[in-house]
């Protein structure tokens, strides 16, 4: 599914994958994450730290008929780090990316932290 956005020079048409991509970039830039994981169960208590190549899977793009856009990421936060901190932080720059660079409408960005890791 693509979001049409219209400038004056034209249409442009961005799909959710590319917004699960620029989302997930924008979140790893934080201090205190240490990367996304799967959006899928959990194995065996253990969350799958994603490779950049992968980002989009850590990432949920919800959007309503306005094309208003509430975005879920699921993340691995840094041991010793304040894990409301780090969300606010992954909160306010995603929504900013995408807000204002992006030029898209954010209504939520949902913070779900799948583990604790110590950083590499």
């Amino acid at each position: 599914m693509t979001i049409e956005l219209a400038s004056e020079y034209g249409k442009i048409y961005v799909t959710e994958e590319v917004i699960a991509v620029l989302a997930g970039s924008a979140a790893l830039d934080c201090y205190g994450l240490v990367g996304m994981a799967s959006r899928n169960q959990l194995k065996d208590g253990i969350a799958e730290l994603l490779r950049r190549d992968n980002l989009r899977r850590g990432v949920e793009v919800h959007r309503d008929e306005q094309d208003v856009l509430t975005i879920d990421l699921y993340i691995v936060v840094s041991y010793g780090t304040k894990i409301s901190v780090v969300a606010h932080n992954v909160q306010s720059k995603v929504k900013y990316m995408l807000g204002e660079v992006a030029g898209l409408q954010v209504a939520n960005v949902n913070i779900f932290v799948q583990g604790v890791r110590i950083a590499e």
